[in-house]
């Protein structure tokens, strides 16, 4: 198999704003919740007789983040939401994005020990707005193809098996059942500019489902140094009945913060994704941003 990487977004941001965090601590509530969210913001430009030369433009990016997780006894109950969503206008080539993703993971575990549990999980994947491929034709125009949407792909899996959680701050979940369906909203649209079989939907359907499968997800989410925290999400899925190494999908979410002090914090993050329903290559999404970050919780940070 032949990985070429293919640069699905890359944004960098600055901008002069605020970090904070609120602790509230609610010592009689099972519940732990957690909400961030923040802002970025960059601009530039440029007069006429600027001779290095340079490209007017303005951007901006947003995320939210809850998480609701309830313990009691040997029942837990993990839910979190993650919405992305960034854009640049630069002069002479209109809006573009630079992120978009909605995320939903629902999870419900029992404990055999303390450090194993039995678990089903409920996840959804998919993005806000319409993408777009940009290429140049023979006459050197730029032209746009839309290759994804809202619902286009969009992804629903049901995983149930166990989660290993030594420590606080990492857990894997092997799920040998892993039902998922993809959704994928009138994809007539995409044969052309994504392939016969949109995200391995046949395009007189909208859905696909693949009832045996696989799913293997691991998270970590720690400080690794003084004000600074390294936040990762990988996961493996792989159907049984298509199953060999070209066709088992990953997906690597990563993000770094570093509190500069009280007023900043800079994320640098990315995305690597192996889909061979949606390309024979890795794809792969970097993120850059100084700005804004606020985030209220009910309980302290174990250290």
């Amino acid at each position: 198999m032949k990985l070429t990487f293919y640069l699905l977004a890359c944004a960098c941001s600055l901008s002069l704003s605020s970090q904070a965090q609120v602790v509230k601590p609610d010592t009689t509530s099972n519940w732990k919740k957690k909400t961030s969210f923040g802002l970025n913001f960059n601009q530039a430009s440029f007069s006429s007789n600027w001779k290095a030369g340079g490209v007017n433009s303005i951007g901006f990016s947003g995320l939210f983040n809850h998480k609701a997780n309830y313990a009691k006894g040997k029942s837990k109950w993990d839910n979190e939401i993650d919405l992305q969503y960034g854009f640049v206008n630069n002069d002479g080539q209109g809006m573009r994005k630079t992120l978009d993703r909605i995320y939903f993971d629902t999870k419900y575990g029992h404990d055999l020990n303390a450090k194993w549990s039995l678990f089903s999980s409920l996840n959804f994947l998919s993005q806000f707005s319409e993408g777009y491929k940009y290429s140049k034709d023979a006459n050197g125009l730029e032209v746009e193809d839309l290759i994804s949407d809202v619902f286009a792909p969009a992804f629903i899996t049901s995983a149930w098996g166990l989660e290993y959680k030594p420590v606080e701050y990492f857990n894997m979940r092997f799920s040998p059942f892993a039902p998922r369906v993809t959704i994928v909203n009138d994809p007539t649209r995409f044969v052309t500019s994504v392939g016969p079989t949109p995200y391995g939907v046949d395009p007189t359907e909208t859905t696909r489902f693949e009832w045996l499968a696989f799913q293997l997800t691991a998270d970590f989410n720690k400080d690794i140094a003084t004000n600074v925290n390294l936040k990762w999400r990988y996961m493996l899925f792989a159907n049984y009945e298509t199953l060999e190494a070209k066709t088992i999908d990953h997906r690597l979410d990563l993000l770094m913060t570093a509190k500069v002090n009280r007023f900043f914090n800079v994320n640098l993050g990315g995305v690597l994704l192996y889909d061979f329903d949606q390309d024979s290559g890795v794809q792969l999404s970097q993120l850059f941003n100084l700005g804004f970050s606020y985030s209220i919780q009910n309980y302290e940070e174990k250290k």
